[in-house]
Order: structure tokens, then C-alpha cells, then sequence
């Protein structure tokens, strides 16, 4: 039988587990159309998303937060998507599959996220509470990623160590975050970023399918 490389496996939420972006796309503009501020594109959004809501609109709002009518814009964006943030929300193909497996063998996870608390306990209740218990998002008193609060809090409640635990990630401030945890990092191909992009911030492993992820698991033999 194999020996397992790690114990427990840490996901990131958007562009890993649950493509998001139309709907964070659309509630992003709602807020624009409201406040007669240009819309954003689908790639500006896809670039924009990664360090949480309000980097998120600081993007988004013409001259971000020094805009006189941000923090409303702010306010329109998290009320509209708190109410369709499942709207075009779903799972990427082949997620539960590998959820399933993970259970199966063995494997403790965990979701660590930038968005929003509330937001990211109301996801893991729909689609994942049958696989994991550990959810953490965006709260005051904690930094978001990439710094290593969020996960090391995770890890805590896992109780498992940094060492045998994996970060599973799509994009450059997943590849931050676990550097900065002192973590191995698998970037999936299916996420909010490109190939070159992930590239370009220094991913080396990548898994292509959700179910990749399981031969990084293991000691090779």
C-alpha cells in the first residue's frame, strides 16, 4: 500500500472548486449600472478577482476607493450578490468526484477563501458539507490571504501541520499564500487564470483534472 506524501488537503473556493466568476461578474455590474459607472468585461473581472470583495470593487470603481461613491457601490455589489451569488454558480466538473475519493482514503479538508465569511459558510452548507468541515473566509481580526492567517487557522482546526498538508490553488495569490505558509502548492488548470499566467508566478505542479490531484498525494515508488 502507498504512503501518503500529506494527510490533509487545503482548497481555495473560486476557480477551484466552484467557477463563480459570471456571477461575481454580474453583480460587479449591477452595482456600476446603478451608479452610471462603466461596466467591467468578463476578462477584467477574471483578473480582478483573487484578494476578496473589496479589491474586488477597488478595481472595479473608476479611481477604486478614492471614488466618492465606493463604499455604496460596495454596498450594492454585496447585496446583490448575497441574494444571486448561486445564480450561474456551480461546481467545475469532476470536483466531487474527487471529493468522494479524498473521503475515501482518507484525506481531511478544508476550504480557505477570501471571500466573505457568510459567503463562503453558505457554499460549503450547499455543496460540501457531506465531504469537510472547515470553511474559512474573509473576517475582521484575521488577514486574508495571501498571508498564512486564514490556512494556519484552518490547519488548527484540522489539527495537522503545515508539513503534511497540501494548498490547492489557482492562481497567483494561492501560489503567495503557500509560500508564505511554508506549504507545497498544486495549481489546477480549470481556474480563474491562464497556463502562462500561473506560470509566470512560479507554479510548477499542476493538475489539469480534479482527480490529478490524487497521484501528487502519495510517495512516489
Amino acid at each position: 500500500m502507498k504512503n501518503k506524501k500529506y494527510e490533509a488537503v487545503i482548497f481555495d473556493l473560486d476557480g477551484t472548486l466552484l467557477n463563480t466568476l459570471e456571477d461575481l461578474l454580474d453583480s460587479v455590474n449591477y452595482a456600476m449600472s446603478v451608479l452610471e459607472m462603466p461596466v467591467r468585461s468578463y476578462e477584467e473581472v477574471r483578473h480582478f478577482v483573487g484578494n476578496g470583495i473589496r479589491r474586488l470593487l477597488e478595481l472595479s470603481v473608476p479611481e477604486g476607493d478614492k471614488n466618492p461613491q465606493f463604499e455604496q457601490a460596495l454596498t450594492l455589489f454585496k447585496k446583490y450578490y448575497g441574494e444571486h451569488c448561486n445564480d450561474k454558480t456551480d461546481l467545475y466538473p469532476g470536483i466531487i468526484d474527487l471529493l468522494k475519493r479524498l473521503k475515501e482514503e482518507g484525506f481531511q479538508m478544508a476550504i480557505v477563501s477570501n471571500k466573505y465569511f457568510e459567503g463562503v459558510e453558505a457554499l460549503k452548507e450547499q455543496y460540501f458539507k457531506e465531504y469537510l468541515d472547515v470553511a474559512i473566509g474573509e473576517r475582521e481580526g484575521i488577514r486574508k490571504k495571501p498571508a498564512p492567517d486564514t490556512v494556519l487557522t484552518a490547519l488548527g482546526e484540522l489539527g495537522i501541520s503545515r508539513e503534511r498538508a497540501v494548498y490547492v490553488g489557482d492562481s497567483e495569490v494561492d501560489l503567495a499564500t503557500a509560500a508564505n505558509t511554508g506549504m507545497d502548492c498544486i495549481t489546477v488548470g480549470w481556474g480563474f487564470r491562464t497556463r502562462k499566467e500561473q506560470e509566470m508566478a512560479g507554479a510548477k505542479v499542476f493538475a489539469d483534472r480534479p482527480l490529478d490531484i490524487m497521484g501528487f498525494l502519495y510517495e512516489e515508488e
